[in-house]
């Protein structure tokens, strides 16, 4: 049997690069536009309801917030990603499909940590979720590096390596809140400003700065 269905079975894969980022712009635009639905206030409220009702909102708006700028982030990765790409393989293939999965699925998580932030439970799943999405654009880098010839040409191993480590230390950020949050669910939320000082401690070679 010669003919498999989307090419996964093949060396490289029957899409090119170009025609996957299309998609995956739109699965991470629906997914940012997902997270505003949850954003509402009762109906019929009295004149006097109305501002309570509005502060109520505040947690829901702070989890959008949040998860709008994952979501933003991991798009502006996954645009440098693939303008390392020359062509996919099968391992590609799957990783972005899995992460666009874990992308398609925040605003589920995001509306858990808005609505119950103070529990262990949703703090670790709203991290679990992040430290894989991280880690599965993670591992497309490591398939780069392993396998130069879906590589660009003159994509640097240099670069790919800090991006590697720039990955692994945010996936040890969040997954390590985790049982901090086993603890106290506010201390792992802190734990996650971690992240911000991750890209300090690697930066890109001079070579590839834009």
């Amino acid at each position: 049997m010669t003919n498999h269905p989307f090419g996964l079975r093949r060396r490289h894969a029957a899409v090119g690069p170009e025609r996957l980022l299309a998609l995956g712009d739109a699965v991470f635009s629906i997914a940012m536009t997902l997270l505003a639905l949850d954003i509402t206030v009762p109906d019929g409220l009295a004149e006097a309801e109305v501002a309570d009702a509005v502060a109520d909102t505040v947690p829901t708006i702070g989890a959008y917030l949040l998860s709008f700028f994952v979501i933003g982030t991991l798009w502006l990765v996954q645009h440098g990603l693939f303008r390392l790409i020359a062509t996919l393989d099968r391992w590609l293939l799957l990783l972005y499909f899995a992460l666009l999965a874990t992308v398609a699925a925040l605003p589920f998580p995001t509306r858990l940590i808005s609505e119950y932030g103070e529990t262990t439970t949703a703090t670790a799943c709203y991290a679990g979720a992040i430290a894989l999405a991280v880690a599965l654009m993670c591992g497309m880098y490591v398939r780069l590096l392993v396998n130069p010839e879906v590589a660009a040409p003159e994509t640097s191993r240099t670069l790919l390596k800090v991006e590697i480590r720039h990955g692994v230390l945010l996936v040890l950020v969040f997954a390590t809140s985790v049982p901090v949050a086993l603890y106290s669910p506010t201390l792992a939320k802190y734990w996650w400003l971690l992240a911000a000082g991750t890209r300090m401690l690697y930066r890109k070679p001079a070579d590839q700065e834009e």
